[in-house]
């Protein structure tokens, strides 16, 4: 399994309140595909600076990183570009974690 970092932007118009459960979802639909989720890190709602639909001027951004296998990020990916709630998202290698050091006493 590799590390992987996904960048969510949610559409989150007039539906402020679902912002978790939508999180929620996406957290099972990885652990669905064989993933496993580590971090989830809310960035809280942003303006674009550039606006692609007038209907959407801004969008909740999410973090996660998470450990799967490389086949399964296409259908992630398939699934996620279908979801209502989902607005844009990338997927990025994330960096190995490195063993923690013993203290020196």
């Amino acid at each position: 399994m590799k590390r992987y970092e996904g960048l969510f932007i949610l559409n989150t118009a007039g539906k402020e309140e679902g912002v978790k459960d939508v999180i929620d979802h996406i957290a099972a639909d990885i652990a669905a595909a064989g993933g496993k989720v580590e971090t989830i890190q809310k960035m809280d709602k942003r303006p674009f600076a550039r606006v692609a639909e007038r209907k959407s001027s801004s969008g909740f951004y999410v973090n996660l990183i998470f450990q799967s296998e490389p086949e399964a990020l296409v259908g992630l990916r398939t699934k996620f570009r279908l979801s209502d709630d989902v607005f844009r998202v990338v997927f990025t290698e994330a960096p190995a974690v490195a063993p923690k050091a013993a203290a020196v006493v």
